[in-house]
């Protein structure tokens, strides 16, 4: 989980930061992009792609986390945004305003989306399981928008957004069928239902 970042540490490369996002394929809510620079001396054990981990276990991970972290930068990019700009150019857009927001950065490891920013970058194939830096950058995304979708869930009770956090299971699709969309719907990723 450390190879990138110790190949890079040997360039001279002291301020890593990891990227990652969540909330891409979902029908409603926002994409949440995480940025964060972890010490890399002090290492949190148990840290993988958040896909992997329980959610009681990325809980935990990101309080330790934002505690141990040398910055972390958050941008949240509403269901708005999206239909405007699209998933992909919203998320770009996400993880340049995290690099913009660090104060100092050498280096920055992003899962699989390819950035043109000052700042140096690698992308890499499935980084959220492949770098430690990603993999952090991940469970903070994944809390961050999961705590959100919480909250909406209380907004928008019919939908049950607290058990599929907007994305599209067949629960969900029968719920957007039977009430309409919400306010916070995706009108590009639901014009197919109706």
């Amino acid at each position: 989980m450390l190879q990138y970042e110790q190949n890079l540490q040997q360039t001279g490369c002291t301020l890593i930061a990891g990227i990652d996002e969540a909330g891409r394929g979902p029908l409603a809510g926002p994409v949440v992009v995480a940025g964060v620079i972890m010490p890399l001396d002090d290492i949190i054990e148990g840290i993988n792609d958040s896909k992997k981990l329980s959610e009681k276990k990325r809980e935990k991970l990101f309080d330790q986390i934002m505690a141990k972290a040398i910055d972390v930068q958050v941008a949240i990019l509403d269901n708005e945004q999206i239909d405007q700009l699209n998933i992909l150019s919203a998320t770009k857009l996400g993880m340049i305003q995290c690099i913009n927001g660090f104060s100092k950065v050498d280096h920055v490891l992003i899962d699989a989306v390819k950035l043109d920013t000052p700042v140096p970058t690698t992308s890499i194939i499935h980084g959220d399981a492949l770098s430690y830096s990603i993999a952090a950058a991940s469970i903070v995304a994944k809390v961050t928008r999961d705590r959100m979708m919480l909250d909406f869930a209380n907004q928008y009770p019919q939908y049950n957004f607290a058990k599929h956090k907007g994305y599209g299971t067949k629960e969900h699709i029968a719920l957007l069928k039977q009430y309409g969309p919400c306010p916070i719907h995706r009108k590009t990723f639901i014009k197919n239902f109706f």
